[in-house]
């Protein structure tokens, strides 16, 4: 299930989804200025609006964002590379135009690469997504199955440690030695994922998994209009990004600073 809500965007074949993530950091990843990024993240959240993801779900996915940017954005701005009037200055820590214009877009692009990914790879269906790889991309069975199990098994771990605290707390055991108790689930945990781990691969072992013998698929994935239309607008946009920086003279490729 889509954790922003239907939207146009489930439209898209899960492939697709996972590209455009990868070719939206390719502006982000040339250029260090803070135009492209805030052209690409504003251009982003009208996309995403225009395609019918709610607006406070999608700033609720996003809020784990206004947490970490401002930490690589406050670093850039303390001790980034010198240049242009310097505003404060103590010790290590000197705030210049430059450093505040790097801090800028530090930020931008933070917002820019994990709203990419919150959004298009965060609320992607794993099944469609292994179907895709596998069919589309013609990534080895073995590999696309293997992993679609592990991450099958991430959410039966978070279950398992709840279940585990609750059944401490109803002991009554839950609220002392707070160290010593999550030393003791961690572990328990552990043998847990061990056993299931051993089972699953014994069950897919015993359906075929590791046979070799070339396997068919029960969904078939495919490419269709939606993802033309879908990679179209990205080229347009990252195109667009980098346009606007190269007119607003803040281009600044990545290995000049």
């Amino acid at each position: 299930m889509n954790p922003l809500g239907p939207s146009a965007l489930d439209r898209l074949n899960p492939v697709t989804r996972l590209g455009i993530a990868v070719f939206i950091s390719i502006p982000v990843m040339i250029t260090l200025d803070w135009v492209s990024a805030l052209t690409l993240f504003v251009a982003q959240m009208l996309i995403y609006l225009a395609c019918g993801v709610p607006a406070r779900r999608l700033l609720a996915r996003l809020a784990p964002l206004g947490v970490i940017a401002p930490i690589g954005a406050i670093s850039m701005a303390l001790y980034g590379r010198p240049e242009g009037r310097v505003w404060f200055h103590y010790f290590l820590i000197t705030v210049t135009d430059n450093s505040l214009h790097l801090a800028i877009a530090v930020l931008a692009r933070i917002f820019t690469l994990g709203t990419a990914a919150i959004v298009l790879i965060g609320g992607t269906d794993l099944t469609r997504m292994a179907d895709g790889l596998a069919q589309i991309i013609h990534l080895p069975d073995r590999f696309v199955l293997g992993t679609l199990a592990g991450v099958r098994m991430i959410g039966l771990f978070v279950d398992d440690w709840r279940t585990m605290g609750l059944a401490r707390r109803a002991r009554g055991i839950a609220d002392t030695g707070r160290l010593r108790t999550f030393a003791t689930m961690a572990f328990a945990l552990l043998v847990f994922a061990i056993r299931r781990g051993m089972v699953l691969a014994t069950a897919m072992e015993a359906r075929g998994f590791g046979s070799g013998i070339q396997r068919t698929w029960a969904r078939p994935s495919r490419l269709g209009r939606a993802d033309i239309v879908g990679w179209v607008v990205t080229v347009m946009v990252c195109i667009g990004s980098v346009w606007a920086a190269v007119a607003a003279d803040t281009f600044l490729f990545i290995g000049a600073r």
